[in-house]
């Protein structure tokens, strides 16, 4: 159908169909090197195991060639070479179908019969004191925050847990853009779960006294090797000290998962309950510190409420450290400042001192501390140790979020010229996205932007809110990273472009044809930059 979205997976997915039965073969091209001669390759080693003497038979051939469904690309040829069969597809109808339907491109595919999966995202990290919040701890909110907002652009119905009542955490939350549930100092009641652990704390013995605070010490060992419950977590985790603080975080998650926030509001107000507590996934994303502290608590929530989740994960967040310093006692609140004021002095160079000064500034600079934190703490993948530089250079390198940020101002500026000029009468309104001929999108850099930017980005989407790790452990693993890294790539690519091709050329009617054609392309480059920097919170700039 002309109207299905096309997919890079769904044409992969066919293009390994046609060949036959066994594994996938083909693979997409990225490199401008490659493209330049083909689109997709199926490697010649791959092609000798599948076929014998690795002659592919005609028959497979012309089904290659004549591919043809719902979601895949129009293939152009399909050749035998040295390096194994070659396709190439038809670009100017993958311009045109593509470019003709940008919002559709920009956005997670819908899937309407898919069930609606409820997933708890837990970060406890936000019960913590914000001024003395490690680094550790701050990645794994970002992480959290982050997959939040993955999941939600797949439409999945998540609960972010917990809400947010210190004023100086929310305030430091606003500063790094990162958007969680907020809720007064109500107290939960514990009078159930009280009861129930009062029921099954273990006697003390003689002359054992329990610390200041502990209501009693229960044993977690019967619950950790119950069948489902014991993979993955620590030998060690046995005993379990009772506080009333420990009651309070059970209570939040009980009532999380009982009663679920309408629509994706991040608000607290309208709540629906829930029928089927067991109907939703509890996902822990913890610093590496807090997760024996983590699995504990799992323990203690399966003991001692029989509607807890019968499924929990954990979401570790490796180390963070920063290059030469010995101690690693930086706090988040201390690393802000640092990236804010590295942010400031490098504007201050480029733009006159006094442009720190200037109050109109005041919320850009925030936005590129915010931008280059989250770059730098989201690029690599989360159970990864990081290593953080103490000096300015995740202020200027080509892979930082100000890069990105720099680019996505740069195509503001492009659009806000064409508009200028139209009302100067020396460009024509934009016409009719139907009437664009595509064919004039000849250059290297405009296909490289559609093919690797623009048409896989909706399965990146998909990618980036999956769940990864073995049906009976405890840990996932998720490719947080893989939107930064995604928009690096397209800013490198976009700024090659742009330093290289003049978009807005001499206002002479033989060439509006191209121009028109190549501002489509960039407004979907656009549109996707913006969908892209929503998954991190982070607003588009027209200015930098």
């Amino acid at each position: 159908m002309e109207t299905e979205r096309l997919g890079v997976e769904k044409t992969l997915g066919a293009l390994n169909a046609a060949l036959g039965p066994g594994g996938p073969v083909w693979f997409k091209e990225t490199h401008a090197r490659h493209l330049r001669v083909r689109d997709f390759l199926a490697p010649r080693r791959a092609l000798q195991a599948r076929f014998r003497d690795g002659q592919v038979p005609e028959s497979v051939l012309h089904a290659v060639a004549g591919l043809q469904g719902p979601g895949v690309a129009p293939v152009l040829r399909c050749e035998a070479t040295p390096a194994g069969l070659c396709l190439r597809l038809q670009r100017p109808a993958v311009f045109r179908r593509v470019l003709g339907a940008v919002a559709a491109y920009a956005a997670a595919p819908a899937e309407p019969d898919a069930p609606r999966t409820r997933v708890l995202v837990h970060c406890p990290a936000l019960r913590s004191d914000p001024a003395a919040l490690r680094l550790s701890q701050l990645r794994a909110v970002l992480v959290a925050d982050h997959l939040v907002r993955a999941l939600r652009a797949q439409e999945v119905c998540v609960h972010p847990v917990p809400p947010v009542r210190d004023p100086h955490m929310q305030n430091f939350l606003e500063k790094i853009k990162v958007d969680w549930p907020t809720a007064s100092q109500t107290a939960f009641s514990t009078h159930t779960l009280r009861r129930r652990l009062l029921a099954q704390l273990r006697p003390t013995q003689d002359g054992d006294t329990l610390p200041p605070g502990v209501l009693g010490r229960l044993c977690l060992k019967d619950v950790a090797n119950e069948q489902g419950h014991k993979a993955g977590y620590d030998p060690h985790v046995d005993n379990c000290l009772v506080t009333e603080d420990l009651l309070s975080v059970l209570c939040e998650l009980q009532e999380a998962v009982r009663h679920w926030p309408e629509g994706s509001s991040t608000e607290l107000k309208a709540v629906a309950p829930v029928a089927d507590a067991d109907s939703c996934v509890a996902v822990h994303v913890v610093s590496c510190e807090e997760e024996f502290q983590q699995q504990k608590l799992d323990l203690l929530w399966w003991k001692l409420d029989g509607q807890a989740p019968v499924t929990q994960k954990h979401l570790v967040c490796g180390p963070v450290k920063i290059a030469g310093a010995a101690d690693n006692l930086m706090t988040a609140s201390e690393y802000y400042e640092l990236r804010h004021a590295q942010v400031c002095k490098a504007s201050a160079l480029k733009h006159g001192g006094d442009v720190t000064k200037d109050p109109n500034w005041t919320e850009t600079f925030g936005i590129l501390c915010a931008a280059t934190i989250k770059f730098e703490m989201l690029s690599t993948g989360p159970q990864s140790q990081l290593l953080l530089a103490d000096s300015s250079t995740s202020t200027k390198s080509t892979k930082s979020g100000i890069f990105v940020l720099y680019n996505c101002a740069r195509l503001a500026t492009l659009f806000e010229g064409y508009e200028h000029s139209v009302e100067e009468g020396l460009y024509p309104p934009f016409p009719p996205v139907s009437s664009l001929d595509f064919s004039l999108l000849h250059d290297e850099g405009e296909w490289l932007l559609l093919f690797n930017g623009i048409l896989p980005f909706a399965d990146l989407l998909s990618q980036a809110a999956a769940l990864a790790g073995p049906a009976q452990g405890i840990h996932v693993t998720a490719r947080t990273e893989m939107v930064c890294k995604f928009l690096v790539q397209l800013s490198m690519d976009f700024s090659s472009y742009y330093n290289r091709v003049h978009v807005l050329g001499e206002p002479r009617p033989h060439l509006f044809g191209q121009m028109f054609a190549r501002l489509q392309l960039l407004r979907a480059v656009r549109e996707v930059f913006r969908a892209g920097l929503a998954l991190l919170g982070l607003p588009p700039l027209s200015h930098i």
